[in-house]
């Protein structure tokens, strides 16, 4: 056999050995738990997060993710909350410091959020706050927010 045709064959078996290896180191042992957007797109380790769809009333800001899996996901940032005095329209956003927990997967996603205010916090709001987060898209026309909020004891 012609010296080139080993030599061809040999950077052939050594370019698909080192493509083998590559994509070995870089496959992740779980999926990637996803986040879902307003419109229903995946989002890893945003660093904004529209709580509030419907009205944009409520967001998450400056996240800084410390942890992400396929079971959860936590993370410190600023919720920033519009107080809609005298009405929403005319209303002030306010930042609250948060600890953020991601939790409660299904389908590829996480489903709820809980928020710890770790400083002030909005009036009446209890320290820790968990709401059922995006399950897609929402519907045009939708109004208010798409995520019900369910409250622990402080």
């Amino acid at each position: 056999m012609p010296r080139y045709v080993t030599r061809t064959a040999l950077l052939a078996v050594c370019a698909a050995a080192s493509l083998a290896a590559a994509s070995a180191t870089t496959a992740h042992p779980h999926p990637r738990t996803a986040l879902l957007d307003c419109a229903g797109r995946p989002q890893i380790r945003p660093a904004d997060y529209i709580l509030a769809c419907g009205d944009g009333n409520s967001r998450l800001t400056s996240m800084h993710w410390s942890r992400w899996t396929s079971q959860e996901a936590d993370g410190q940032g600023v919720n920033v909350v519009n107080d809609c005095v005298p009405y929403c329209a005319a209303g002030t956003f306010h930042g609250y410091p948060v600890r953020a927990r991601l939790h409660a997967p299904k389908g590829g996603h996480y489903t709820e959020v809980t928020l710890t205010f770790t400083a002030s916090r909005p009036e009446k709001a209890p320290m820790t706050v968990t709401y059922q987060l995006t399950q897609g898209p929402i519907p045009p026309g939708a109004r208010g927010t798409a995520r019900q909020a369910t409250t622990a004891p402080r």
